[in-house]
């Protein structure tokens, strides 16, 4: 078929509040366009009649205004292992099966489907710019890969203040309690607490610099080639803010992932500690709203004034983990209402070419 086109510094770190999960929620709409569809129809008809041969290819679709540009649904290929992957896949039923993507109204986006290799929708994907609190899924990442779960690591004076003086959201630790590697990666990743990320970075790095290098020699080595780390949090620094791109963000989120341990921990909607002789009993709950929908495994919320509210989520559905990134959102309840619109709609998609239909909810 013939190609064819769809119509800290210290002076303002105490003003930032990461993942602040208190703004109001917006219904997103999808565009009507019958005359495009009735169009799109005529043409691959014709199409196919004036070529005998169909060719699998990309198919660009405007998800929605405003935006910086349209999105594209495109087949790509997530990593089997890092710094592999997997050949291009052509979508199940060719170019004609696929269906208009949801509205996407943050500045970049990418989703994936990494039991395939599918690229379900890129917009942006290449496009530099913070992340925010996303930086932590490299910290439990490195933490993950290099402690045990038992592991213990007392919280000082320095990462308490930290967390405080930067603005950063906080997991509340307490001077001189005795936390576990686990404990801390539940602090971590479900309050985003800039205190727990201060902690394991200053005793894996060893030292926060020491952390940090090895996070962007960890980005290089995943083959995350327009990522840069500052810290370990994603909080600004006098040198401004690290880098990173939704196609980056998303290739670490699945690979991450792969880890259960870090699955049990994002998949987690509240985790208490109870009191020990070493440390004070602590509850967290998690900030990510897509928890509690069937088949959501997390991953990651995130926001500061440069990054805007960032997400990384994932999902599995019929045997299909679907894994992606939104940056750059302006409105903090719409990115979990855009990834729970693009988590059913590439399910819908994936069953469709696999002979069944079915959404995010009815997974297995």
């Amino acid at each position: 078929m013939p190609k064819h086109r769809l119509a800290s510094s210290p002076k303002n770190r105490l003003n930032l509040s990461p993942d602040r999960p208190d703004f109001p929620e917006n219904r997103l709409g999808l565009p009507k366009n019958r005359l495009g569809h009735a169009l799109v129809g005529a043409v691959v008809a014709v199409g196919t009649v004036a070529s005998g041969a169909a060719t699998a290819q990309a198919a660009t679709v405007q998800t929605g205004a405003p935006q910086t540009g349209a999105a594209t649904v495109q087949t790509g290929a997530p990593q089997t292992g890092a710094g592999t992957l997997l050949p291009l896949t052509p979508p199940a039923g060719g170019e004609a099966a696929r269906s208009k993507a949801p509205a996407v109204l943050g500045r970049a986006a990418y989703l994936v489907d990494a039991s395939t290799g599918d690229v379900r929708l890129s917009k942006g994907a290449d496009r530099r710019m913070p992340v925010a609190s996303l930086t932590k899924v490299m910290t439990a990442y490195i933490v993950l890969r290099e402690a045990r779960p038992t592991d213990t690591v007392t919280i000082t004076p320095e990462d308490v203040w930290y967390a405080q003086a930067g603005g950063g959201t906080s997991a509340y630790l307490r001077v001189g309690d005795r936390l576990s590697v686990e404990d801390l990666l539940y602090g971590l990743m479900l309050p985003s607490g800039a205190d727990a990320a201060h902690a394991l970075a200053r005793a894996y790095g060893p030292g926060v610099a020491g952390f940090t290098a090895k996070m962007n020699a960890t980005a290089r080595e995943l083959g995350m080639r327009d990522t840069r780390y500052l810290n370990a949090d994603g909080l600004p620094t006098p040198e401004g803010e690290g880098y990173s791109t939704a196609r980056d963000q998303t290739r670490l989120a699945e690979i991450a992932l792969r880890n259960p341990a870090l699955v049990k921990i994002t998949s987690t909607r509240r985790h208490t500690t109870p009191r020990t002789a070493d440390h004070r009993a602590y509850t967290w709950h998690n900030t990510n709203k897509l928890l509690g929908s069937p088949g959501a495994l997390g991953l990651k919320t995130g926001f500061t004034r440069a990054a805007g509210y960032s997400l990384a989520f994932a999902a599995d559905s019929h045997n299909h983990r679907l894994v992606g990134v939104i940056l750059g959102e302006t409105v903090s309840g719409r990115r979990f209402q855009t990834a729970r619109a693009l988590l059913d709609w590439a399910a819908r998609e994936t069953t469709a070419g696999d002979g069944r239909g079915g959404s995010a909810r009815n997974h297995r």
